[in-house]
């Protein structure tokens, strides 16, 4: 793992983020060890009480649990790492869409960027669209209403 840590934030949080990131992308599968914290420390060039530190909030958060004699493990529980994982995927869309937002993109403009990217042209624009302003007009609801004349799915 590679360790760079920015001076604007402590770095127990950075090293928390990381490894936390470590365990929710399956880097770190459920179960696994985790290295010790002298190594750990000794990888990322900090002191062991920052290593010690970021650990124990991921003990907290339930991600990884300690056992005595034999060191630090990710958790087994594929719920609890679920959760973490829908949590910071919640954060990163929530921080882009406030930027998207704050560059003068509205929600659908957005849409239509990400569809655009995606590479799927109109029809993934459409698709995103309505999963964000409409979810609950289905598919055949959507296609009903174009043959109407209606191109944007709106009526």
């Amino acid at each position: 793992m590679t360790w760079t840590f920015t001076p604007d934030r402590p770095i127990y949080i950075q090293l928390q983020e990381k490894l936390k990131l470590s365990i929710v992308s399956g880097q770190s599968p459920p179960g696994s060890k985790l290295s010790a914290v002298r190594e750990l420390a000794e990888e990322a060039s900090v002191n062991p009480n920052t290593v010690q530190r970021a650990l124990m909030e991921l003990e907290r958060e339930g991600l990884v649990y300690a056992q005595r004699t034999s060191g630090r493990f990710v958790t087994e529980d594929i719920a609890v790492i679920g959760k973490i994982k829908s949590e910071l995927a919640m954060d990163i869309v929530t921080a882009f869409l406030a930027n998207m937002a704050a560059i003068g993109y509205d929600t659908h403009e957005t849409a239509a960027l990400i569809a655009g990217k995606a590479g799927n042209g109109d029809a993934g624009y459409a698709q995103v669209v309505n999963v964000v302003t409409y979810p609950a007009v289905s598919q055949s609801e959507q296609h009903d209403s174009r043959k109407d004349g209606d191109t944007d799915g709106t009526s």
